[in-house]
């Protein structure tokens, strides 16, 4: 499974019916995490520039995509970012690759 950091803003109508209508919208995510094959591994309301912050575990990026395009396409949210989380074993992966790599900054002609 891949693992992804999700982080949301609700508009201010979203915030308005939470208000006057208080709803479990964990229940929701972790609904559609499933229909996408993966899960919800944490899911926390935040304060600051986000709302929400959300660590869900799904198959691949398709599927993480497809679950954005779900929450994002009913309209209630000003905001919505998806970061790709690495283990640290694919982290470690990564380093090991580029080590002896090396790449040139673009020059000033």
């Amino acid at each position: 499974m891949a693992h992804y950091l999700i982080q949301a803003t609700y508009s201010a109508e979203a915030r308005k019916a939470l208000v006057s209508n208080p709803q479990d919208r964990v229940a929701g995510v972790t609904s559609l995490m499933e229909k996408m094959g993966g899960k919800v591994e944490c899911f926390y309301f935040s304060m600051g520039e986000f709302d929400v912050a959300a660590i869900i575990d799904v198959p691949d990026d398709v599927s993480a995509v497809a679950g954005a395009l779900a929450v994002t396409g009913a309209g209630h949210l000003s905001a919505y970012h998806t970061t790709k989380l690495l283990t640290n074993d694919e982290m470690m992966t990564a380093m090991q690759k580029a080590h002896g790599v090396s790449y040139s900054a673009p020059s000033r002609g």
